[in-house]
């Protein structure tokens, strides 16, 4: 009767750990890219938004945000990017990215720089669609 306590008392702990659900990377991505809008606001800064389904994560929107600044940028003749801030919002199966940059010829000081030609070949590799 012991043995049976134990093996129950077991069993209910082991049915009540938390589950690991892996790395997202490893999830399918079957990504939906949407609408890219470009706002110039002032000088330099640039609002870009962007709508998507199938992100596994805010990460992916982020990354479609840079996608669409780095090509803003090499279409203005910039070479670099700065990101000043992204939001990022769920609603139902669309996500939706706000992002605000700020557009240099020379590499920007900050911790979010982005070389617009690399970031342009990388989604281009990565098949995230640009402006």
């Amino acid at each position: 009767m012991i043995k049976k306590a134990i093996i129950s008392s077991t069993l209910a702990l082991v049915a009540c750990a938390p589950v690991d659900k892996g790395d997202v990377s490893q999830l399918p991505f079957k990504p939906e890219y949407g609408a890219v809008q470009t706002r110039l606001l002032e000088g330099e800064l640039v609002s870009i938004s962007v709508e998507m389904q199938g992100a596994r994560n805010g990460d992916d929107v982020i990354a479609f945000n840079d996608c669409a600044a780095a090509q803003y940028a090499l279409i203005r003749g910039a070479g670099f990017v700065r990101r000043v801030r992204n939001d990022v919002k769920k609603s139902g199966r669309t996500w939706r990215g706000e992002g605000i940059y700020t557009l240099s010829d020379s590499i920007p000081g900050g911790t979010h720089t982005i070389d617009a030609e690399v970031a342009a070949e990388n989604c281009t590799a990565n098949n995230i669609p640009m402006v």
